[in-house]
């Protein structure tokens, strides 16, 4: 088994309408929810649509074993939104942490993963999602999570 898949942090479900998706959950007690912080921390961003890619809302429930995140693209063409249109709402992708998102890149490389979107802050943290939905009917993701200010 590849070491980067191995410690799952979340699972990412695209919807239509964030507010009331996150109303569902919460009638059937799945909370509380946060919004995510905006994306824009990222100095280093590969992705397609970019205008789209920040534009994104997300919501996450910290349960105890894992995240659940919900996210609502724009209109523009990014890859969520073109999931959501052709497929409608559902996973979008599994999560993993990992301890540095540059040696998990290279790890997916080893293994013949594709890159299908990057992006790092500047202290190297960041994300790598994998062009996996073909193959695994959900696109994979590693993340390095930035250190908490306790840590740092």
């Amino acid at each position: 088994m590849n070491a980067i898949f191995n410690h799952l942090h979340h699972i990412c479900i695209v919807v239509h309408d964030i507010d009331l998706t996150q109303a569902y959950y919460e009638s059937i007690g799945v909370g509380p929810w946060v919004s995510y912080p905006p994306l824009v921390d990222y100095a280093d961003l590969e992705v397609p649509h970019r205008d789209g890619f920040l534009a994104m809302q997300y919501r996450v429930c910290n349960l105890p074993d894992v995240q659940l995140q919900l996210c609502q693209p724009n209109a523009d063409p990014s890859p969520q939104r073109i999931f959501l249109d052709t497929r409608g709402e559902g996973v979008f992708h599994i999560g993993f942490e990992v301890p540095d998102a540059d040696s998990a890149q290279a790890a997916a490389e080893v293994v013949g993963l594709d890159q299908l979107m990057r992006g790092r802050r500047t202290n190297g943290t960041g994300f790598n999602y994998y062009d996996t939905q073909a193959e695994a009917g959900v696109v994979l993701l590693t993340r390095s999570t930035p250190p908490s200010p306790q840590q740092a």
